[in-house]
């Protein structure tokens, strides 16, 4: 494994922490709703910075080492009873103002430009990033990820009830998010595996009520679809046909709006990126970032 360099980053009131591996032009990851950086596992990242890339991971606020907001987080009933009725919640703040805490990650490291790569909530932040700030980004990869428009990417309703025992306080959250984890996984998920995750995130932060202002970012964000079908970069869109949590037609919405995309599907693929199909993630990834050339960073 490379060494990696931790800092922090005053963003907006919140202080955001990030590492940076390796040397090039720079890929940002950006994770999903409730997940730390550390869920961009080191080896995935490794094999992307071998590639000859500046690798950058950070934790969205309210997650892992970065800020938690001072809000009172509203109710996993209460987002349930909106995400089911199609209603927006009030939230401390939205997936633009996450957007630009990437954006100061990226300051921080005088990086001009980097190819920017989102899973699930990360891709939605990653899509605003570009859209909000198209300079900054050279590529895109969203990976199993949504448009923000309602009718597409939903949750399986078997899903939602355990999204909301995953958000709730518990005493045993390893294994409660073991056992959400083999729920919305692929095939491959291994559970032991996870669990060693899941402890070494809980060693870094154990409090999850940003998760449930996270979600109510994620409802009181917009539609992309319209800005979307403005963007002009290299982008490729990674998704698997047995995603439950944000389904397939999310995926191929995403691609569908976002001019000269590429959609690569996985049949063996839920919510998660599976070992077997990292080398193919990573690859999609690199093809599509050396699409663009980019200068390294000062």
């Amino acid at each position: 494994m490379s060494s990696a360099r931790e800092a922090t980053v005053q963003a907006d009131g919140v202080e955001i922490v990030y590492d940076v591996r390796g040397s090039g032009p720079t890929i940002l990851l950006v994770m999903g709703l409730g997940g730390q950086m550390i869920a961009w596992r080191d080896e995935f990242c490794d094999s992307l910075a071998a590639q000859g890339f500046q690798v950058v991971r950070f934790d969205n606020r309210d997650v892992g080492l970065s800020t938690m907001v001072d809000a009172t987080p509203p109710s996993a009933n209460s987002l349930l009873v909106k995400r089911l009725t199609g209603r927006r919640p009030s939230a401390p703040y939205l997936l633009s103002d996450m957007a630009a805490d990437g954006i100061a990650v990226l300051d921080d490291l005088s990086v001009e430009k980097a190819h920017v790569v989102g899973v699930s909530m990360g891709g939605m932040i990653a899509q605003t990033m570009a859209i909000e700030y198209p300079d900054r980004v050279a590529s895109l990869c969203s990976i199993m990820s949504t448009t923000g428009n309602p009718r597409v990417g939903n949750a399986a309703p078997s899903v939602l009830g355990k999204l909301r025992k995953a958000q709730s306080r518990s005493d045993n959250p390893v294994q409660d998010s073991v056992d959400f984890f083999t729920v919305i996984a692929g095939p491959h998920f291994d559970p032991e595996e996870h669990a060693l995750l899941a402890e070494a995130a809980m060693a870094r932060s154990s409090d999850p009520r940003g998760v449930a202002r996270q979600m109510a970012a994620i409802m009181a964000s917009p539609d992309r679809t319209r800005a979307l079908r403005k963007l002009d970069l290299p982008t490729v869109v990674i998704h698997g046909l047995l995603d439950r949590l944000v389904r397939p037609s999310g995926g191929i919405a995403t691609a569908k709006a976002i001019p000269n995309s590429r959609l690569l599907m996985f049949n063996d693929m839920g919510h998660d990126i599976p070992k077997p199909r990292s080398p193919e993630v990573i690859d999609a990834i690199v093809t599509n970032a050396r699409r663009v050339a980019v200068s390294t960073p000062v």
